[in-house]
């Protein structure tokens, strides 16, 4: 397989994340929408090595996912003019990365007979793209880019049309015979068997130089990242089993997000992916906290602290902004912040506001962090007020979205394709739009701040939002019930059309309860069909649909945090065979892809035997939501889940009819923490169901088991 079919590793870093090749280097022609991204801006978008005017051949690559770390052997290819025998020079090549640029150790070893001269050119060019304009838009505009070279090292400073000077410097340990903008030559003398380390930087702050050599910044560097991994690990809920491939989803899953999560003011915030998403979203945060909720709490309050920060606090039209919604995605960048795109502060999102109340109210379940949700009541009440006012202004008391900003999101659901939201026959729903989860996600929410007010000493309001809840469920299931699909329809247009679709945005009705059980039973024959799971996972749109399509984003395709979310939702209902089969299809997926990284989507055609999962081509990878995943899938089909005892507010760890997935005997969950309590569990098979050990516990925690 070529270069530029190989998908490019990651490696992330606070607001900077790189995408390289398997030699470690940023090749445009080989992958034009790669390079080292900083602050919504590319810096760096070539980084190629020459040894004798040439490419070096590729012997392995590997990407450390528990250190943060990308290495890359490479030898000199021998076709070269002049060059010695192929493989006569090793070159290992390590890249880490800081919050404010990369750096590269080469560390070369000869193997020639004697002493050689190794001529060597580093290409280097930053041409300052916005993320917007690498993903396709065109710009009239844009601003400059000056050059300055030394001896040693050259600059690129480009000065943007927001008054904002960008750099990158590039610093090299060697000596450096010729120096040009995008150009560095150098040389060095080797005798056989000895190794010469030369480090370069790339510096996206260098007016904030520490005067470190480039060795003594990578070393820092990457010492740097490996805690930085290494205190995730610990501070994470660790599983393991006898199962080396779902180990390795495992830990490939945990690596990615902690890899996409940056250290904000308020803690630890999972970045939706990369490239595309490389900075905080409501909706994916929100989600993806949720399904870590067992395994890494830490999550869930960076994510509610910092989106209760953030929340609208006026109207404003160009930003979809209205007091009390919650942040869809918030953006760096040039056209960010010339209004380019209104996504610098944008909350075009009708979900993430009562995603917002769902986590919060899981949280203080599983933690009992009351201190810090009090500290959250004005932005949960200010939340809530927000969906109470959006369904008054409702023709029929649904929440609805309709887009105001200039150029922003159309549909404003997780769908939110152009296309995603349409009737039975094509046609585009129009208007102000109830999506049928939205509705959902509503009703969980009232029943999720039920629970904080009952928690807190408040059982009139909780009363008040759980008799709200019930009456929603009641109107939900006769407008959006279809006995013709046999599920909920999609979505009630401005008119008051139903969209008479079969989608799997029902099965986030089952997630959060507002189904009945009829209804469940229903939409669980109908998502598991083979019309609607393909093999791999359950698909967004139902192949018998006019706008079917297994190669669009929304309308046919695979996603890996939809399928968790239903999953749980089947588990929630007692349909635990189904939730099996997705958890599978989603395993196999895993087992498929490079590194076992499931990425945000793919290709929705059915499975063959003998052939892959077909890849979504400018699929983000790696996805929180999509790593995210596998722990709300096993939370799913171990029937686990979390209670607190009503008088002593004793932490119950519930399993509900637990079962292992096939080829998996046994499972050491160790280090779950659930507020000051915490537990280790072994799960085991045994001849007739599934067991499970309590290895150890603090006074304050119970496990029930129930079938």
């Amino acid at each position: 397989m070529r270069l530029d079919q190989l998908p490019p590793f990651v490696l992330k870093d606070g607001e900077t994340f790189a995408m390289l090749d398997r030699r470690g280097e940023i090749s445009p022609g080989a992958h034009p929408d790669s390079g080292v991204f900083h602050r919504g801006m590319r810096h760096v978008s070539q980084l190629e090595l020459l040894l004798w005017g040439c490419p070096p051949s590729v012997l392995s690559s590997t990407e450390r996912e528990e250190m943060g770390l990308h290495i890359s052997h490479l030898s000199n290819d021998g076709f070269a003019p002049g060059s010695l025998p192929a493989g006569t020079v090793h070159l290992e090549r390590s890249t880490v990365l800081t919050p404010t640029g990369l750096l590269q150790q080469l560390s070369f070893t000869s193997y020639a007979a004697s002493s050689v001269t190794i001529p060597l050119v580093l290409l280097v060019n930053a041409d300052f793209l916005d993320i917007f304009e690498v993903r396709g838009i065109h710009r009239d505009n844009r601003g400059t880019r000056v050059y300055s070279c030394t001896a040693d090292s050259l600059e690129v400073v480009y000065r943007g049309l927001d008054g904002t000077d960008r750099s990158t410097a590039l610093r090299l340990e060697a000596e450096v015979l010729d120096v040009s903008e995008t150009e560095l030559r150098f040389a060095f003398d080797l005798e056989p068997r000895c190794t010469r380390k030369l480090a370069l930087m790339l510096d996206f702050h260098p007016q904030a130089d520490s005067g470190s050599s480039p060795q003594e910044a990578f070393d820092a560097a990457l010492e740097a990242t490996v805690e930085r991994f290494r205190l995730n690990r610990l501070l994470n809920a660790s599983i393991s089993t006898d199962n080396p491939a779902f180990n390795a989803w495992i830990d490939r899953s945990t690596s990615d997000v902690h890899l996409l999560s940056t250290q904000l003011d308020h803690g630890l915030y999972p970045y939706a992916g990369v490239p595309w998403f490389s900075c905080p979203f409501g909706r994916d945060g929100l989600i993806t906290a949720r399904q870590m909720l067992l395994v890494e709490p830490r999550l869930a309050r960076g994510v509610l602290g910092f989106l209760a920060e953030q929340q609208a606090r006026h109207c404003d039209s160009a930003s979809d902004a209205e007091p009390g919604k919650i942040l869809h995605e918030a953006r760096l960048g040039e056209m960010a912040a010339l209004g380019e795109v209104p996504f610098g502060r944008y909350y075009g999102s009708v979900d993430a506001t009562p995603l917002f109340l769902l986590l919060a109210g899981d949280y203080l379940l599983r933690s009992d962090d009351r201190d810090f949700i009090n500290s959250l009541r004005p932005a949960l009440d200010s939340a809530m007020a927000w969906i109470r006012n959006a369904e008054a202004q409702s023709p029929d008391g649904f929440l609805r979205y309709l887009c105001a900003a200039q150029g922003g999101l159309r549909n404003q659901g997780w769908k939110d394709s152009d296309d995603a939201v349409h009737h039975a026959d094509g046609r585009l729903a129009e208007g102000s739009i109830a999506l049928c989860e939205v509705q959902a996600y509503a009703y969980g929410a009232r029943r999720a701040l039920a629970a904080i007010e009952q928690r807190c000493g408040h059982p009139e309001a909780a009363e008040r939002l759980q008799e709200e809840a019930r009456d929603l469920r009641r109107r939900f299931h006769a407008a959006f019930w279809s006995d013709a699909i046999g599920t909920y329809a999609l979505a009630i247009d401005g008119a008051g059309e139903p969209c008479v679709v079969r989608t799997s945005n029902a099965g986030h009705c089952l997630w959060t309860g507002i189904a009945s059980r009829p209804a469940a039973a229903a939409i669980a024959r109908q998502l598991l069909a083979p019309t609607s799971f393909n093999g791999w996972g359950v698909r967004t749109l139902d192949e018998r649909e006019v706008r079917y399509n297994p190669m669009s984003y929304h309308n046919g395709s695979v996603w890996p945090h939809d399928n968790a979310l239903i999953g749980l939702g089947l588990a929630r209902y007692g349909h635990s065979s189904e939730a099996m089969r997705i958890f599978t299809g989603l395993f196999d997926t895993a087992c498929a892809m490079p590194q076992y990284r499931l990425p945000e989507l793919f290709c929705g055609f059915p499975r063959q035997e003998g052939e892959e999962p077909t890849h979504y081509p400018v699929a983000c990878s790696p996805q929180a939501w999509a790593s995210g995943s596998v722990f709300g899938l096993l939370e799913a089909i171990t029937g686990m889940g979390i209670g607190r005892e009503a008088t002593t507010g004793r932490v119950q760890v519930l399993f509900r009819n637990p079962v292992l997935p096939r080829g998996i005997d046994r499972m050491e969950i160790s280090g779950l923490r659930l507020g000051e309590e915490e537990i280790d569990l072994h799960l085991h098979r045994s001849e007739h169901d599934t067991g499970v050990l309590v290895r150890r516990r603090t006074p304050g925690v119970d496990v029930m088991i129930s079938k």
